[in-house]
């Protein structure tokens, strides 16, 4: 790494049950950004932890100036409280990062190195990754589903350490839909897109906050709420019953008047029920999908609520 100095810096880090690593957390990054950069600022986002999250928050935003503490209503997930932290940045580029220390702070220089060469976007991807056989499907998952929701390349590259030039959230500044997917917003308006490979380390405290449900829940939140993929399988699923049936009524009209012979049998018209009153309910089940999304925009709903701040960032430099 050289000795040039980068734009202003804010590190946005959403916050969950990590009274035990939010200390170091803080420290490493002042480390790290003090020689890069002259103007940085943490955004810490106590997403409704149930520890003492939010107090070692406050301790930390008192002692160092760069701090600044968000403090959730509730618990709104990971993807809105990185939203609540982004609407609050005041310098010119922003880093993402989880709380866990799973991916060190120290491989931050290496995001700014290919930011700063014209990039709107650059994600940290981990070489090897420690989690376990079912987070790796689970990932894999909503790896596909992103794929289908920002294409092939974005969503290959997508994690959730990021980096990205603040000025990208002028695409989603009116966003207001209670479900979040922070890669999408950005793929609104980003256009030249990187990823560098970085090393990824086992958890020392607690465990993951997503669970295989939460996990398939946000596959199945950012397919229907971004993307129209799914009414299209619905609509292919109908034109394929519809020619299957049209295939049976011709063979049962054959059968009939030429050859004289009665297709005999209830399974068989059971089973070509149950088949078409199962796509009809998928179909139903999509449009319902998309149906509810739209009710719960108009209620209003936020993606956030902010109950507290504590520290001034950036400001009190």
């Amino acid at each position: 790494m050289n000795n040039s100095k980068y734009a202003s810096v804010s590190v946005v880090v959403p916050v969950y049950n990590s009274e035990q690593t939010l200390p170091e957390l803080i420290a490493r990054l002042r480390q790290v950004l003090e020689p890069v950069t002259e103007t940085f600022e943490v955004i810490l986002v106590n997403d409704g932890s149930k520890d003492d999250s939010w107090q070692v928050i406050e301790m930390l935003a008192e002692k160092d100036s760069a701090v600044l503490g968000l403090n959730l209503m509730h618990n709104y997930g990971q993807h809105n409280a990185l939203l609540a932290g982004i609407m609050h940045v005041q310098n010119e580029w922003i880093i993402t990062i989880d709380d866990d220390l799973q991916i060190p702070p120290e491989e931050i220089p290496k995001l700014l190195e290919v930011l700063i060469e014209g990039y709107d976007i650059v994600y940290g991807n981990p070489e090897n990754p420690e989690h376990s056989l079912w987070r790796r499907l689970s990932s894999k998952i909503v790896k596909i589903s992103l794929g289908i929701v920002l294409g092939a390349e974005m969503g290959a590259k997508s994690n959730a350490f990021r980096a990205f030039r603040t000025e990208l959230r002028k695409g989603f500044l009116q966003f207001t839909d209670a479900r979040v997917s922070i890669d999408v917003l950005l793929s609104w308006t980003a256009n030249h897109i990187a990823a560098v490979k970085v090393a990824h380390k086992a958890r020392q405290y607690g465990c993951s906050g997503y669970t295989l449900r939460k996990l398939l829940s946000l596959t199945l939140s950012m397919v229907t709420g971004y993307s129209t993929a799914p009414l299209r399988i619905a609509s292919c699923l109908g034109l394929f019953s519809a020619l299957v049936g049209l295939v049976i009524f011709i063979y049962v009209i054959i059968q009939r008047f030429i050859h004289e012979v009665s297709v005999p049998g209830f399974t068989f018209i059971a089973a070509e029920i149950a088949m078409f009153a199962g796509m009809q309910l998928f179909t139903v089940g999509v449009i319902g999908e998309y149906l509810a999304r739209m009710h719960f925009r108009t209620m209003g709903k936020p993606s956030y609520v902010v109950r507290k701040k504590t520290g001034n960032g950036s400001l009190s430099e």
